[in-house]
């Protein structure tokens, strides 16, 4: 069966009405508008078949002009088509992910995991973009979090009150003939996180009683209507995400309570153990659930084999988590909890491993390419993290201290050494080496002296500023590579090709050292300097694209290979390089919307000297200057 016939069916199943297979399957004037964007002589929405690549097709289509007259004339009728479409490629990728044998109801899977690891592996990162676009309620555990800052508790409010005399009537005011109020203090139950969460899960699973319900829904697959991920006609989807960061910073006996029982599941995502809930959680519960019906109630009161368990969940007297109800927690290996964890806690678990790799893009699989900027010279973050993680495991014996890629975050792939210093050595010195010691020669200078914490500061002039000398030291210590585009052969601390310069005295030539400042801040070479001013343009105009930046920059281009590249230029002169110590010979600038330009690094000093002329020329607010000798 063919994608266009299976989509067909798929409109069938979802809806009553006659025409709605004809106008849901309308694409030609879609069709014909992707081909014209794309420049292509013909396309079919048909071949796109993931979800990702229709939501970029709906992207592109929603800033285009002649689409939007279409969509104007026809009533929104191509815009519905290509939702309708969505839909059938999220419950197509569902049900081909997770449902194995049609006939049976999907075994709930997920629905409670730990993601562990090193700090900085990106574990709150991969939970944010595996649910992007989903319901979710965030916390955060610590040592002082308790069962009523998990789930509620009463709480003092201020609420305005009718004020009434001493027999009870409402005070009139004379002038105004207006009820007379004031505030005052009051106790109310208010919910956390987990009551939030639990709410809402089971109100998506529900619907206001007297609100007409679309039958058309039953017409899906009952293997999918078994399935809480599915989407369905004007349905979005029904999972409740509660997250739930650092958890082994809390007391978790202490935390979840009885809430403990609920943690096991059944084959459909239920609760095993449903539990009786509190008198203040009751009263809570049931004057939020109130007007509220389950959709499937007969099938839940089977799972328990009451007739009344709905009710009594409604009710607020019984407490089950809903099979829609997602709890994702982190953890950091490294952190010296208080309270550990017990066995019977960790059983209840999935436990994904967050393993040390390097950073890439979520969106095109690039390398990040991080790197220490410690003003002279850029040291490759990724080489840094593996080096130390090297240390750390020798000396350690240890997994769970090491460090991850995204244990800092870089501005445009930028660590300064001021945020290397406040935060990596910092945790280094007084989380990780601490206990064993400073006696390897990684942490010694030239005189064997050791480089203790307070050696990466120095004072001058009444501040306080990282010494730059030590933190280079460390990191030439450790056999920390200098950045990607310091790599080319015959090129110095600067990602630039230095040229020689002719003494006229000597008859000799010298490498050029020239270094320089930008709006009298910062002290760069060649190949830095220009980085920096393309990131200081781009960082000023966050909202241009990458068109728009390569214009403006035309009239500062000067004869330098590749000065300005596209992502698109970059990829086609790297595939079709034949030199095999060919690096790039560019640097990446990100900004905004996942825009990227690459930037050569092939300077040299005449090269240089005009774009500093031509940049100083321009009204963008950055001046460019020497630094003399």
């Amino acid at each position: 069966m063919t994608t266009e016939e299976q989509y067909k069916n798929f409109i069938k199943n979802c809806t009553t009405s006659p025409n709605s297979v004809n106008n849901y399957s309308d694409f030609k004037r879609i069709n014909k508008t992707v081909a014209k964007i794309k420049g292509v002589d013909s396309f079919d929405i048909y071949s796109c078949v993931h979800t990702k690549e229709l939501q970029d097709i709906i992207d592109s289509l929603n800033n285009n002009e002649e689409f939007k007259q279409y969509e104007k004339t026809g009533s929104n009728q191509y815009s519905n088509a290509l939702k309708t479409y969505m839909r059938f490629l999220c419950a197509k990728e569902l049900f081909s992910n997770e449902i194995k044998k049609t006939e049976a109801p999907a075994k709930a899977t997920g629905l409670q995991q730990i993601y562990y690891g090193a700090p900085g592996t990106g574990k709150s990162k991969a939970i944010k973009d595996l649910t992007f676009g989903e319901d979710v309620i965030r916390t955060t555990f610590h040592p002082d979090s308790d069962y009523a800052s998990f789930v509620g508790t009463y709480k003092p409010i201020t609420e305005e009150v009718v004020l009434r005399d001493c027999y009870g009537k409402k005070v009139i005011d004379e002038e105004t003939n207006e009820v007379v109020k004031e505030e005052r203090i009051a106790y109310k139950f208010i919910p956390q996180a987990f009551l939030e969460a639990y709410v809402k899960a089971w109100k998506k699973l529900s619907s206001k009683k007297g609100e007409k319900i679309d039958k058309s829904e039953n017409r899906i697959h009952p293997a999918l209507l078994d399935t809480p991920e599915i989407f369905t006609k004007n349905k979005a989807s029904k999972k409740q995400y509660l997250i739930i960061e650092e958890i082994n910073r809390g007391n978790c006996a202490q935390i979840f309570g009885d809430l403990f029982q609920l943690l096991d599941r059944n084959e459909y995502g239920f609760s095993d153990y449903p539990i009786i809930a509190d008198k203040d959680m009751q009263k809570y519960l049931e004057k939020e659930f109130e007007g509220w019906e389950i959709t499937n109630k007969d099938k839940i009161n089977q799972l328990y084999g009451e007739a009344n368990m709905v009710s009594l969940i409604m009710r607020g007297e019984r407490l089950v988590l809903p099979s829609n109800l997602y709890i994702w927690a982190t953890m950091n290996t490294s952190d010296q909890s208080l309270f550990p964890i017990d066995s019977a806690f960790k059983r209840r678990w999935d436990w994904k491993y967050v393993p040390i790799r390097e950073g890439r893009d979520k969106e095109t699989n690039a390398k990040l390419n991080w790197y220490i900027n410690t003003g002279d010279r850029q040291y490759d973050w990724w080489s840094f993290v593996s080096q130390v993680n090297k240390l750390i495991g020798s000396l350690t014996n240890s997994e769970d201290k090491k460090l991850g890629y995204f244990f800092c975050k870089a501005k445009n792939g930028e660590i300064d050494a001021d945020l290397f210093v406040s935060k990596v050595i910092f945790y280094l010195w007084n989380d990780v080496f601490k206990d064993y010691g400073f006696d390897d020669k990684d942490f010694q200078d030239e005189e064997g002296k050791i480089l203790s914490f307070d050696r990466f500061y120095e004072d001058k002039n009444g501040k306080t500023n990282v010494d730059i000398a030590n933190v280079e030291l460390f990191l030439d210590n450790l056999g920390v590579e200098k950045a990607s585009f310091n790599k080319e052969e015959d090129v110095d601390d600067d990602d630039s090709i230095e040229e020689e310069v002719e003494d006229s005295s000597t008859e000799k030539r010298s490498k050029d050292n020239s270094h320089y400042t930008i709006n009298g801040q910062g002290d760069y070479k060649k190949g830095p300097l220009a980085l920096a001013v393309l990131q200081k343009y781009t960082n000023s105009n966050p909202s241009k694209t990458v068109k728009e930046i390569m214009e403006d920059w035309t009239p500062v281009v000067v004869n330098v290979p590749h000065m300005l590249e596209t992502q698109e230029e970059y990829n086609t002169r790297i595939s079709n390089s034949k030199d095999k110590k060919n690096r790039s010979r560019a640097n990446i600038v990100k900004w905004g919307n996942n825009n990227v330009i690459y930037i050569s690094t092939e300077w040299n000093i005449d090269t240089i000297s005009e774009f500093i002329q031509k940049v100083n020329a321009q009204d963008w607010g950055i001046n460019i200057e020497k630094i003399e000798e």
